[in-house]
């Protein structure tokens, strides 16, 4: 009897803006079998955000007990507030044979890397730099200090592509969407 094959780990990554979360939702409508991992964080929840669905919301102390117990695959900060991702969830759901998705940021995805080097790491690019400034100042939920945070470190997370095993470029939500899941589903 030959063992028994799991799902690889896909990481989705690219800069700020570039709309991770916007594929990531849509492809969870129309395929909810793909198990999105849930990551923690110190920042506050934007509108219409909940607890335990975008996000765990947590405190710095938390925060830190889950980094001090290894609780934690990755984390990283970014625009200061700092995000990790529960390490037992996901390697449950992969021992399930659950396809699993994480949706992090570059530093993340580095380590990911590291501690999960068989993991399928895919970059989300943007179709043009003016395209990911438009849609990072549209969205009007930051102030232009943390805009122009997020741009200069657009400007490094799009020089790190060529880090990723698969890059896809995101012009239409659909067609990306549906270029992930094939990707999720080969071996």
């Amino acid at each position: 009897m030959s063992p028994a094959v799991h799902p690889r780990l896909t990481v989705l990554s690219g800069p700020s803006g570039v709309g991770k979360s916007t594929v990531v939702a849509h492809m969870r409508t129309e395929h909810p079998e793909i198990w999105l991992s849930v990551s923690a964080t110190t920042r506050r929840p934007r509108p219409g955000e909940q607890h335990g669905v975008q996000y765990y919301f947590v405190d710095d102390d938390e925060f830190d007990k889950l980094v001090a117990n290894g609780e934690l695959l990755e984390w990283a900060e970014f625009a200061g507030h700092r995000y990790g991702t529960p390490r037992k969830a996901v390697l449950d759901r992969l021992a399930a044979g659950e396809p699993v998705l994480l949706e992090i940021d570059l530093q993340g995805a580095r380590l990911v890397r590291e501690s999960m080097p068989e993991a399928r790491l895919v970059f989300l690019a943007p179709p043009s730099w003016d395209e990911l400034v438009r849609r990072l100042t549209g969205r009007g939920t930051e102030s232009p200090e943390v805009i122009e945070r997020r741009l200069v470190a657009a400007r490094v997370e799009l020089a790190a592509e060529s880090e990723f095993d698969e890059t896809l470029v995101n012009t239409s939500v659909e067609a990306v969407a549906r270029e992930l899941l094939a990707l999720m589903r080969t071996a």
